[in-house]
């Protein structure tokens, strides 16, 4: 298999650190993208051209920090289906919109003796959030398990999600497994008893055709570093309904309408949920991640990295000793794949082939419940994007086999 059997050209040259080291194997784009040129001079010719505090002066450069801002925010709302922009708050990222959601939603929406539903498969982020929810106001809190092959049991979740049930949170896609859930399913199921479907979409946005009116979820976060964005921006694009519902969670400048002195009130979305100086530089360059992104064609994107996961488990199939977690199918799944191999513990693999360049995740990967579930610590993660091809994956299945000739040889 060559690298143009994927159907994308070798885009390493745009990617100014990918470019710069040729001889690294850069698999840990589920933990964090690489980011493109074109990216890298958004963000600078902001600084640039337009660098002031938004909303804030009278004055041109002010109005072109503002306009950069809020294009942005139309920009990627765009891209994840968002009809309405105002609905989409940025954060720092998955972890803190999921944060927003439990603090500014659920302390006002759940109450003692309701039901909270998470998976088996979730990120912390998406698990203690409601877990500590759950506790703080005497909620019941419950995991649906997964099917033998690592995906959501739907037969199962369908009994967990009773009439007292007010929240089902899920991921779209697993960073641990790669596994892609049935997202307008699980919004069925939470629909059918009046329950809100809130999802984390930090493996989702980066890999697929997000569409967010059509997939019916009342929330969905996302990440911008995962995306070809920087880090510190993310988001949350949530229904207005829901969101005229939530008092603020931080407060300061720019979400107030009016200060008295007993009381306040709030400014209109999204304001009221992005208090103090925003991440300008952020949105501006998670907005040209997107560009890239779209250029690209998200279609073509799901295309590439089926073919690259697909041949990824063919290769490691042929290993002696190495077990590969998730799905069986690489269409049931994102660009990850996660293993073990035979009894190296996946920190000494990860450094073993960190020798020979091969940048991948080893560890819990945020997601203790299910590495129980799976009776394992922890796995090795590879996972690729848009700059990987097939030579990649060659050069990882090299250098397993070398690791376990190493192993073998230290411990014999």
């Amino acid at each position: 298999m060559s690298a143009g059997g994927t159907g994308f050209r070798d885009l390493r040259s745009d990617f100014p650190l990918l470019a710069a080291s040729p001889e690294l194997v850069y698999l840990d784009s589920a933990a964090t993208s690489q980011k493109p040129r074109a990216v890298l001079n958004a963000i600078r010719e902001y600084y640039a051209t337009a660098n002031a505090n938004p909303h804030r002066g009278a004055y041109k450069l002010s109005g072109a920090a503002t306009d950069a801002y809020h294009g942005a925010r139309r920009e990627i709302a765009r891209f994840l289906g968002a009809a309405d922009p105002d609905t989409l708050i940025f954060t720092r990222g998955t972890t803190e919109s999921m944060n927003l959601l439990a603090t500014a939603w659920g302390l006002t929406h759940v109450h003692r003796g309701d039901r909270v539903v998470v998976t088996r498969l979730e990120h912390h982020a998406n698990f203690v959030t409601w877990q500590q929810l759950a506790r703080a106001v005497g909620a019941e809190f419950r995991i649906c398990e997964l099917t033998p092959d690592g995906q959501v049991d739907l037969d199962q979740l369908r009994l967990l999600v009773t009439a007292n049930t007010r929240v089902v949170a899920f991921g779209h896609v697993s960073n641990a497994l790669g596994t892609i859930n049935d997202v307008r399913e699980i919004v069925r199921i939470a629909h059918a008893i009046g329950a809100v479907a809130f999802c984390d979409g930090a493996q989702g946005a980066p890999h697929l055709r997000v569409g967010f009116e059509q997939l019916g979820v009342d929330a969905y976060a996302f990440s911008g570093h995962k995306m070809l964005g920087p880090m510190g921006i993310g988001g949350v694009i949530v229904r207005r309904r829901i969101l005229d519902a939530m008092h603020p969670y931080q407060f300061g400048g720019d979400m107030i309408e009016f200060v008295f002195d007993g009381d306040s009130t709030w400014n209109v979305l999204p304001h009221k949920f992005e208090a103090g100086t925003p991440n300008v530089e952020g949105a501006v360059g998670l907005a040209a991640a997107v560009r890239y992104l779209d250029a690209l064609g998200m279609d073509a994107v799901r295309a590439h990295e089926v073919t690259l996961t697909r041949y990824a488990m063919e290769q490691l199939a042929t290993i002696e000793g190495l077990h590969l977690f998730g799905p069986a199918s690489a269409e049931a799944r994102s660009g990850v794949v996660s293993f073990t191999l035979g009894d190296i513990h996946p920190h000494d693999l990860s450094t073993m082939l960190d020798v020979d360049g091969i940048c991948v995740r080893a560890g819990h990967h945020c997601a203790q419940p299910l590495m129980r579930a799976l009776h394992v610590t922890s796995t090795v993660r590879a996972s690729f994007y848009v700059y990987n091809t097939a030579e990649d994956v060659d050069a990882l299945v090299a250098s397993l086999r070398k690791a376990q000739v190493r192993f073998h040889a230290h411990v014999g």
